[in-house]
C-alpha cells in the first residue's frame, strides 16, 4: 500500500461517526495536509562520541547535554 492510501484511510477513519470528534478532525486533516519541513537529525551518542556528555555552543553560551542511564536527554546551561 502506497503511504498515500494509509493517510486517506487514516482520514477517512476520522470521518467516521463512531470517532464523534468532528472538531479533531478537521484540525488534524489540515495539520496532516500541510507539508512537513525537514530538519537535521543527530543521534545524541555521535554528539557525545559515545559517552553520555556533550558541550553545545550557542552564540557565546555554553550548554551541557547528558545522556542518563534511563536513556532521557537533559540539557543544562
Amino acid at each position: 500500500m502506497a503511504s498515500g492510501e494509509g493517510l486517506e484511510r487514516f482520514l477517512d477513519h476520522l470521518d467516521t461517526p463512531d470517532t464523534n470528534r468532528k472538531g479533531h478532525t478537521m484540525m488534524a486533516k489540515q495539520i496532516l495536509s500541510e507539508p512537513i519541513e525537514t530538519y537535521p537529525v543527530y543521534k545524541a551518542t555521535d554528539l557525545t562520541e559515545g559517552g553520555d556528555q556533550a558541550r553545545i555552543q550557542l552564540g557565546d553560551q555554553l550548554y551541557t547535554l547528558r545522556i542518563t542511564r534511563a536513556g532521557k536527554l537533559i540539557l543544562t546551561k
